[in-house]
C-alpha cells in the first residue's frame, strides 16, 4: 500500500513520523527538496536536498510522481522508486502537500491507485497550530505569517482525503494512524484469494 500523508506546518506531522519510524512494517519514501537542511536532517535520511537546477531536470524528465512548489522551495517524490517497491509488495508511506497529495490522485499509473491510502493530520484549531509554529522558534514572523496562510487554505482541502486524523497527544496520533495501517491491511479488496479446496 501506498499511504500518504498531509498536514499543514506544524500540525503534528513530523512528530507523528518520527514516532512511525522505528516501526519495520513500511518503508518510508525519501523527498526531495530544495530547500536548505536544518540543523541535525541529514541528506538520503530525512530529504534528499537537491539544487534548484537539478530538481527542475527532474520535473522536465518527469522523473516525479508528485512535485510542487512550496513556501518558495521545490518538494518531490522520485515516481520509479516508489514503483518498483509497491510491485515488490512492500508498504509505503510518504510525507506530502496538499498539492502533492492531488498529483498522486491523478497520476494516472493504476498500480498507485489501487495502492493509495491518503489521510490528513488537521490541528484541533488555528490558534493551536499558532503556538505549535511559534514554540518551534524555527521561522520569522514572515515565514510564520506564510505557513499560517497555507495552512486555511490546507484545512480546506481536509475531505479530499479518505481519512481524517485531528492531531492531539503524539501519542493518540501514533495509535489512530496505525489503526489506519492495520484496517487497510485486512480490507478484502487487498488480500489475496484463499485457494479452493478441489
Amino acid at each position: 500500500m501506498l499511504f500518504v500523508l498531509s498536514a499543514p506546518s506544524g500540525a503534528g506531522k513530523s512528530t507523528l513520523l518520527n514516532r512511525l519510524r522505528p516501526f519495520a512494517d513500511f518503508q518510508y519514501s525519501v523527498s526531495c527538496t530544495t530547500r536548505s537542511p536544518r540543523i541535525g536532517e541529514i541528506d538520503g535520511t530525512d530529504y534528499h536536498f537537491l539544487s534548484r537546477a537539478d530538481f527542475e531536470n527532474e520535473i522536465k524528465e518527469g522523473n516525479l510522481l508528485e512535485w510542487a512548489e512550496v513556501h518558495g522551495n521545490y518538494y518531490g517524490t522520485r515516481r520509479d522508486k516508489v514503483v518498483e517497491q509497491l510491485q515488490e509488495g512492500l508498504d509505503i508511506l510518504i510525507d506530502v502537500d496538499v498539492q502533492g497529495a492531488r498529483s498522486i490522485r491523478q497520476c494516472g499509473d493504476a498500480i498507485i491507485a489501487s495502492s493509495l491510502v491518503d489521510v490528513f493530520l488537521a490541528p484541533p484549531s488555528l490558534d493551536v497550530l499558532q503556538k505549535r509554529l511559534r514554540s518551534r522558534g524555527t521561522e520569522t514572523e514572515d515565514q510564520l505569517s506564510l505557513r499560517l496562510h497555507n495552512a486555511s487554505a490546507e484545512l480546506a482541502c481536509w475531505n479530499e482525503y479518505s481519512y481524517l486524523i485531528i492531531s492531539a497527544l503524539p501519542e493518540d496520533d501514533l495509535r489512530q494512524f496505525r489503526c489506519i495501517m492495520d484496517a487497510e491491511r485486512l480490507r478484502s479488496n487487498r488480500l489475496v484469494p484463499i485457494p479452493s479446496v478441489p
